[in-house]
């Protein structure tokens, strides 16, 4: 078992996960986090702190588009190992359903 973000961390991006991950294995992307599956040690301490509940096990359901979303983007996009800001506007977006057709962006975060 690991973590995956899923789609409720699409313009949220909280970041309070990064701050507890003890393996760093969190990349960000513009709008949102992935999770390297081959570097998340399944220790869980990332799933409680999501102020968005973004973070689950891959052992449930409909979960496989987001585990491999977070495989793919995690080998593109730069390592995150300190929280930053949340977007200002994230609470608005916090609870917004389907968000990722209209509002996900495959483009990494640019600092």
């Amino acid at each position: 078992m690991t973590y995956v973000v899923t789609e409720a961390c699409i313009k949220c991006k909280y970041m309070d996960c990064v701050e507890v991950c003890p393996v760093d294995c969190f990349y960000e992307g513009e709008n949102m986090l992935v999770i390297h599956p081959d570097e998340c040690i399944d220790c869980g301490v990332c799933e409680p702190e999501c102020p968005a509940d973004a973070i689950k096990p891959d052992t449930e359901n409909a979960i496989e588009q987001w585990a491999q979303l977070n495989r793919d983007y995690a080998l593109s996009w730069p390592n995150i190992t300190k929280k930053g800001a949340a977007p200002a506007d994230a609470k608005d977006w916090d609870g917004v359903e389907n968000k990722f057709k209209d509002h996900f962006s495959p483009k990494p975060a640019s600092r």
